[in-house]
C-alpha cells in the first residue's frame, strides 16, 4: 500500500473571492447569425468563461487569468523566459532562487489546463512555482506546451519529453551554453519531473517515455531522474468512480465532472474514448512494473472528483512494486494551490510547498 500522510481537517467555508470565475459546462447547438455570409456557426463545445469550439475548428480562449512577465520578485527569484525551439514555438519560464553556494534539485513542471487552456505565463501559476522556487531552494523549468483541441494528446507529451532532451542537451555543454545563468546551478543528478491536474499527467507520461526509452538514467546520460511529484493528477475512466459520482462541488470549483469529461473530449486522439491509456493508465497496469520511475509523490485534494481516482492510481503503482508517497490535503479542491479559491488555500499550499522540499531532500 502507498504510504499516507494525513494533514488535519479545519473547519472551513468557501472563499467569496476567487481567481477563476465559476466554470460550468453546455454543450451547444447554438447558432449564430454570419450576416455577411449567410451562414450559421455552431459552437461545439464550451466551458464557460474558459474556452469555445466552434465547428469551423475556430477556438476561443476568453482572458480569464492574466499573464505576467518574467522578472525578479521581491523574494529574490529570477524568472526569464527561454525559447526551446522556436520552430515549434515550444518555450519555458525560468526560475532561479537566490544564488548559494551549493547546487540544487532541477524540477522540471508543467501547468494544469485540462491540456486544453494555461500557459506558463499565467499569473497563478508564477506566483506558486516563484513561492515554490524560493521555499525549496530549486530551479523550476516550467515548460509551456502545445494545447488540444488544436494539438491534441499526444502533442503535449511530445513537447514535455522534446523540454527534457532540450536540457539534456544543454546540460552536456553548460561550459559554453548561453542557459549557464541557471543550468550552473543545478544539481543534474537530481531531476525531478511535476506537474498539476493536466500537467501532472504530462509528467507522468513524460517520465513512462524515458523509462522505456530504456530507461531515464540511460537516455539523460548522466542526468539523473530522482522523482516524479505528481499534483491532484488529471485521470479518468469510462467507469466513474464514488467521487467523481457523489462529490458535490462548490460554485467556485476548478473541475466538475462535466468539465473534466469536456477536455477529454476536446483532448484524446479521434475516437479515443477515456479509457484510453492517455486518460486511463490502470489499464495498463501490467506494464506499470516494467516502468522504472525511481520515486513517485502524489499529492490528494479530499474535495477534488479526481481524490478516488488519484488514489486507485498510487495503490496500483504500490502493489507495481514502485515507492509511492501520497499527501491527502483536507478541506480543498482541486487546483487549490493556485486558484486560490478555498479559505484554506493559503495554509494548505505551504503544507504542500513543505511536503516537496521534504521530497525534493530525500
Amino acid at each position: 500500500m502507498a504510504s499516507q500522510i494525513e494533514v488535519s481537517l479545519h473547519s472551513f467555508q468557501i472563499a467569496n473571492t476567487v481567481h477563476m470565475a465559476t466554470i460550468s459546462h453546455r454543450h451547444h447547438n447554438t447558432q449564430v447569425n454570419n450576416n455577411t455570409h449567410h451562414q450559421r456557426d455552431f459552437i461545439t463545445e464550451e466551458i464557460e468563461g474558459l474556452i469555445r469550439v466552434h465547428r469551423n475548428g475556430h477556438v476561443e480562449r476568453p482572458t480569464i487569468i492574466p499573464n505576467v512577465s518574467s522578472i525578479t520578485s521581491s523574494c529574490g527569484v529570477t524568472a526569464r523566459d527561454v525559447i526551446i525551439n522556436k520552430d515549434t514555438n515550444l518555450w519555458a519560464r525560468i526560475y532561479v532562487p537566490s544564488i548559494n553556494t551549493k547546487l540544487v534539485p532541477l524540477l522540471v513542471y508543467f501547468h494544469g489546463g485540462g491540456f486544453c487552456i494555461g500557459s506558463a505565463a499565467w499569473k497563478c501559476y508564477h506566483e506558486f512555482l516563484t513561492n515554490l522556487t524560493s521555499k525549496a531552494s530549486c530551479v523550476i523549468v516550467s515548460v509551456d506546451y502545445k494545447l488540444a483541441p488544436e494539438n491534441p494528446l499526444p502533442a503535449a507529451y511530445d513537447d514535455g519529453f522534446n523540454a527534457l532532451m532540450w536540457v539534456k542537451r544543454e546540460a552536456h555543454n553548460v561550459s559554453s551554453s548561453v542557459q549557464k545563468w541557471w543550468l550552473s546551478h543545478c544539481n543534474l543528478s537530481c531531476i525531478f519531473l511535476a506537474g498539476d491536474s493536466a500537467g501532472a499527467n504530462i509528467a507522468y507520461n513524460v517520465a513512462t517515455r524515458l523509462s522505456i526509452s530504456s530507461g531515464p538514467s540511460t537516455i539523460l546520460n548522466r542526468l539523473f531522474l530522482k522523482g516524479v511529484i505528481l499534483i491532484q493528477p488529471f485521470f479518468g475512466g469510462d467507469e466513474r468512480t464514488y467521487s467523481e459520482k457523489h462529490s458535490l462541488q462548490p460554485p467556485n470549483s476548478a473541475l466538475t465532472l462535466s468539465v473534466s469529461d469536456t477536455y477529454w473530449r476536446l483532448a484524446l486522439p479521434y475516437g479515443a474514448n477515456r479509457d484510453h491509456p492517455y486518460c486511463n493508465p490502470i489499464v495498463a497496469h501490467a506494464k506499470l512494473r516494467d516502468i522504472r520511475i525511481p520515486s513517485i509523490m502524489v499529492c490528494v485534494s479530499e474535495l477534488d472528483i479526481l481524490k478516488d481516482r488519484n488514489l486507485e492510481f498510487s495503490n496500483t503503482l504500490a502493489k507495481a512494486g514502485k515507492k509511492v508517497e501520497v499527501v491527502t490535503y483536507k478541506g480543498v479542491g482541486h487546483a487549490f494551490q493556485v486558484l486560490n479559491n478555498y479559505q484554506l488555500s493559503h495554509s494548505r499550499t505551504q503544507e504542500m510547498i513543505s511536503h516537496i522540499t521534504t521530497f525534493l531532500r530525500s
